[in-house]
């Protein structure tokens, strides 16, 4: 299940990442917001997140008008990893590298066809482990605190 959020200024593209999931026969959970009045996007990241985060949904995909704030939303809740993509390269380096777990984007930023390229691309994309695991640990270990110096 992949939760899906945004703002105001991202309505439009979420309803296109929703019809792409739907297309791939992926489930979602959407986490708002539905309209177009102005919102505070910390709310609907934070809420996608949290489903990540606890289980209820294997990864997310937020949107804003940047896709910057967020993203800085969604990372502020433990265990996330999200990644703020513009390319495709990106995406799959994310995922690959880092694995992470939630894809955000600029709606005012991409257009709806890349914007469908980066979710295929985050979406197909599996972490490679190894040496990355080793570095993505050592991220998970700075988020509770620990020194991870030598």
């Amino acid at each position: 299940m992949i939760a899906i959020a945004c703002d105001h200024s991202a309505l439009e593209l979420k309803a296109e990442i929703k019809a792409l999931l739907e297309q791939r026969g992926l489930e979602y959970k959407d986490f708002g917001t539905d309209s177009e009045a102005s919102c505070h996007y910390p709310i609907f990241g934070a809420r996608a997140a949290k489903a990540v985060a606890s289980g209820e949904c294997d990864r997310g995909i937020v949107i804003c008008g940047t896709g910057i704030g967020i993203s800085l939303a969604a990372n502020k809740v433990k265990g996330i990893r999200c990644a703020l993509c513009s390319d495709t390269y990106s995406a799959r380096m994310t995922r690959a590298h880092n694995d992470a777990n939630m894809l955000a984007m600029g709606a005012r930023v991409i257009g709806v066809e890349l914007a469908k390229e980066i979710t295929a691309a985050w979406l197909d994309t599996p972490f490679e482990g190894g040496r990355h695991k080793t570095r993505v640990d050592m991220i998970t270990a700075i988020e509770n605190g620990e020194d991870i110096e030598p």
